[in-house]
């Protein structure tokens, strides 16, 4: 399948296909100096793939995790594209998921001023939301993509095969997001999670949610309104993985408690045996002081009030600014006691 994200001069194409890592060449152009990102936790075949179709590619290896994001990682990796180098008219390919492609896409971003850059993702995560809309970024001092910028990828490569090499825990990671689409936006992707196996709807779970953002991003790029919408979770969500220090739980784990407390009482008496069916957690062991505080140096935080995204019922949502400290009550909902330590 061909999904089309229609930005003007910027426009992509999102293609969707059992076996495209393989047929990689017919859809990008490979045939020039090739930067290949990858990190420790991807199966090396899936990036050697990608190499093998080169005809000058470089694969480099980033260690896993989020502790990669940042702007010492960034800077090693330009200045093996300049040893290399690399010009304005080779590009960048990511081969991975989340912290991968947001990497890469901010190199590719900066590395004489713009590069072309593909994004091939390789988790369900990123497969369902992060591979596309052009957010790429870097963390600084524990703040999640607090230096970044809009790139928009030159095309995104999407194939479900490599899911079968994920550990069950990652796979809920990544639903956590498409999850978080339904509830705003599409109350029949979230009935495909109450009613059936995700694993057996996987290709109809990351075509409904890529469908959902490309129709977000067209109306808002750069995230001035309506794209607001897509962090729904996120403001606790990323306080938590903050306050945790990003080794107790992955992002899509922090975003299913971060949604919890932004649901009316009837939504969150739907949300939550879903995210109990994902096996992902509904309550945590945090500081509501610490993670009250994290949300204060939120990105979308402006004279001590910060926009967030609450939902009443499924397919619908309301943007509010609100005062930080507001949301204390509402952390406490997922705080193991209720009590801040």
């Amino acid at each position: 399948m061909n999904i089309h994200m229609n930005l003007g001069k910027d426009s992509y194409d999102i293609v969707v296909e059992r076996g495209l890592l393989k047929r990689a060449s017919e859809e990008i152009n490979l045939q020039r100096k090739v930067f290949i990102v990858t990190d420790s936790g991807v199966p090396k075949e899936y990036a050697k793939e990608i190499l093998n179709q080169c005809r000058d590619g470089h694969i480099f290896t980033i260690a896993q995790g989020e502790e990669s994001k940042n702007l010492k990682t960034f800077e090693t990796l330009l200045r093996e594209m300049l040893s290399y180098g690399f010009s304005r008219s080779d590009c960048v390919v990511a081969v991975g998921g989340g912290v991968v492609g947001d990497l890469s896409g901010f190199v590719a971003s900066a590395y004489m001023r713009g590069i072309e850059f593909y994004n091939i993702p390789t988790t369900v995560l990123s497969q369902i939301d992060s591979s596309i809309g052009g957010k790429v970024a870097v963390d600084l001092d524990g703040y999640k993509n607090i230096i970044g910028a809009f790139y928009q990828p030159s095309k995104v490569l999407i194939d479900p095969d490599v899911l079968k090499t994920l550990p069950p825990r990652q796979i809920s990671n990544g639903l956590s997001e498409a999850v978080k689409m339904a509830i705003t936006c599409d109350e029949e992707l979230f009935e495909i999670f109450e009613k059936n196996e995700p694993m057996d709807s996987i290709d109809e779970i990351i075509i409904k949610s890529l469908n959902i953002k490309k129709s977000v991003v067209e109306q808002d790029e750069k995230e001035m309104g309506l794209r607001k919408i897509l962090n729904f979770g996120h403001t606790i969500g990323h306080a938590i993985e903050k306050e945790t220090g990003f080794s107790s739980f992955y992002h899509g784990e922090c975003v299913a408690l971060g949604m919890i407390p932004m649901c009316s009482d009837s939504l969150k008496a739907r949300l939550i045996p879903v995210l109990e069916k994902l096996s992902l957690p509904t309550k945590a062991d945090i500081n509501i002081d610490s993670v009250s505080k994290a949300i204060s140096h939120d990105k979308k935080v402006k004279d001590g009030k910060v926009s967030a995204v609450f939902s009443d019922r499924l397919g619908s949502f309301e943007i509010k600014s609100i005062e930080c400290d507001s949301l204390k009550d509402r952390i406490a909902l997922i705080a193991k006691g209720g009590n801040s330590r």
